[in-house]
């Protein structure tokens, strides 16, 4: 399986996945399954950080290395995808998910229900 995290999640298995749900934890952990870490969810991240509204200890780059999850860089195709999606939600980083996940084939590791009105596959965090 090919698990794509939302923000929240990844800062969630990165504080030592205590608020992640025991199934999002498993499926994280299990060497079977491919963890990615899209840029738009760095970006959030960041701009959060830098806003002050979240405080990150870590290095999140090096943080996504050491745990072993794969880098997913934004394309154009991505961009398109997210810019054409219908309505349902507005947030442009969780549009940015929904794209790539829908392109990778991916599950969303997500809290956000928000997802749900999508024709992508989610494990809520």
């Amino acid at each position: 399986m090919i698990l794509l995290l939302d923000a929240h999640a990844l800062i969630w298995w990165l504080d030592g996945a205590k608020t992640l749900s025991s199934a999002a934890a498993s499926a994280i952990r299990d060497p079977a399954n491919d963890v990615l870490v899209s840029a738009v969810s760095i970006l959030e991240l960041a701009i959060k950080a830098g806003s002050g509204k979240l405080r990150i200890d870590a290095n999140l780059l090096n943080a996504v290395d050491e745990a072993g999850f794969m880098r997913v860089p934004i394309t154009l195709e991505d961009a398109h995808a997210a810019g054409a999606l219908p309505q349902h939600h507005r947030d442009p980083f969780d549009r940015m998910l929904v794209a790539q996940a829908t392109r990778l084939d991916a599950v969303i590791v997500s809290r956000d229900r928000a997802f749900s009105a999508y024709e992508v596959h989610q494990l809520l965090a």
